[in-house]
């Protein structure tokens, strides 16, 4: 018996080129920014003692926890990884 994968309004979104492109790189940000909240929540850190070790300000560390950020560098990237003890990693992957 063949099984039907029941579709969902998101599905159906998309399906279209320019909404899924939209929402990948959303999608992107948001992963960036939970990934750096893990980090510093794994390292024991308030904001403010991350931002202490990045030279930067709380605010700027917030602002970096945001979905809404759009300026990662991998310089920044790496201070924060430093600043955490840890190694940044980047892939690339070839899209399906």
């Amino acid at each position: 018996m063949k099984q039907t994968k029941t579709r969902t309004y998101a599905d159906k979104l998309l399906e279209d080129k320019q909404f899924k492109q939209a929402f990948d790189h959303e999608y992107k940000n948001l992963v960036i920014s939970e990934k750096i909240a893990e980090l510093r929540h794994q390292a024991h850190l308030t904001q403010a003692e991350l931002a202490k070790r990045v030279h930067t300000t709380k605010s700027a560390i917030s602002r970096y926890e945001s979905n809404e950020y759009k300026g990662y560098s991998t310089a920044l990237l790496q201070k924060i990884a430093t600043a955490c003890h840890a190694d940044l990693q980047i892939s690339f992957v070839i899209k399906k």
